[in-house]
């Protein structure tokens, strides 16, 4: 059973920085994609960033220049590092991981998420 523990969350002011680690309990390398979700209160949950197992990395638009996602596959943990934070960056951030398989000619989609993560950017 494969799980998604994040960690790192908290209270910071405008302007500082949180890093979030998700710590996956199997092979980070069985994943097609890892990265990042958040949700905040009254709005739909939408993609921060994500990172293919080959390297490629896909920012929102709204993070790029601030956050980075790098992985350490030797931990199976990937990090979010989040700089310059802004109040409209508050929302619970939740770990996604994607795996791909293809059985007898048919496409397995998998998603697994954490239970995610607060953040809260306020003075």
């Amino acid at each position: 059973q494969v799980q998604l523990v994040e960690s790192g969350g908290g209270l910071v002011q405008p302007g500082g920085s949180l890093r979030l680690s998700c710590a996956a309990s199997v092979s980070i390398f069985s994943f097609n994609a890892m990265g990042w979700y958040r949700q905040a209160p009254g709005k739909q949950r939408e993609l921060v960033v994500n990172i293919t197992s080959g390297g490629r990395r896909n920012y929102a638009d709204s993070v790029k220049g601030r956050f980075t996602i790098s992985r350490d596959n030797a931990k199976n943990t990937v990090y979010l590092q989040m700089n310059s934070l802004k109040p409209e960056d508050t929302a619970v951030y939740v770990c996604n991981a994607e795996k791909v398989s293809v059985v007898a000619g048919k496409v397995h989609w998998y998603d697994y998420w954490g239970q995610g993560t607060q953040v809260t950017v306020s003075s």
